[in-house]
């Protein structure tokens, strides 16, 4: 379903991936892990066109969007295919929790905003916010804002949701709600690719996990095998440090 073949991004002299191939079935879960620095946000942020690759192509399923032509209207067919969580929200502070929902319902798929708002109201029903459709960011919590950014990228019914480490900014008290929304997506076989230093969520929520050092993909396999046996020295030396 999705392939990523040569892709490079370089800022200025420090190359910060370099020529990553991958490929992820429809309705994969795959885990990102490695040491910070190492590239693994850049490669969720190359995906989606946030950051342009300085070369490489992306295929989504009948979609192909090569860095070396891509135009406006090719950036925004594939962002249109993407969903992505930001790890600090990145919620509109002056829109309600119903009104960040469907911007991009409205903005970038272009629905009606009576329908946006129906698709809206059922993803806050369907992630335990509906009593919160009129608050604003501030007055809500780093876990609900969290849902609601997830919230967000759901409504969109994208083909592959991207994860940018969507924990690291919430106090440890709303970590888990945010996981347990996190699996609830993840068992409708939702494809998804996420950066994340929750080992043993990425353990568990996985069917392929991939360690990145250096801009390059050092290893990749099933959970057990890389958490259990990793075959690299650089992946066992960062387990060690994690665990």
């Amino acid at each position: 379903m999705i392939s990523i073949l040569g892709l490079t991004k370089r800022y200025g002299t420090n190359t910060v991936l370099d020529a990553i191939d991958l490929e992820i079935a429809a309705g994969e879960r795959v885990a990102v892990i490695g040491p910070s620095g190492t590239g693994k946000s850049t490669l969720l942020h190359c995906l989606n066109y946030l950051d342009r690759p300085d070369s490489g192509v992306i295929r989504i399923g009948d979609l192909t969007v090569d860095a070396a032509t891509a135009r406006p209207a090719d950036i925004l067919a594939l962002r249109r295919r993407t969903a992505f969580v930001f790890q600090n929200y990145a919620l509109f502070a002056n829109k309600t929790a119903r009104e960040n929902i469907t911007e991009a319902l409205i903005t970038v798929q272009r629905k009606p905003r009576d329908e946006a708002d129906l698709r809206a109201d059922a993803i806050l029903r369907e992630i335990g916010l509906s009593d919160k459709a009129e608050a604003y960011p501030a007055a809500l919590s780093g876990g609900q804002q969290q849902r609601i950014g997830i919230g967000r990228a759901m409504a969109l019914d994208a083909s592959l949701m991207l994860f940018d480490e969507p924990t690291s900014s919430l106090d440890p008290q709303w970590v888990g709600e945010v996981l347990d929304l996190m699996r609830r997506v993840a068992e409708r076989r939702q494809t998804m690719v996420i950066v994340t230093h929750e080992m043993q969520f990425a353990r568990e929520i996985a069917d392929r996990v991939i360690f990145m050092d250096g801009g390059r993909i050092v290893e990749q396999g099933p959970p057990a095998q890389l958490f259990d046996a990793p075959r690299d020295k650089r992946t066992e030396s960062f387990l060690r440090r994690v665990r």
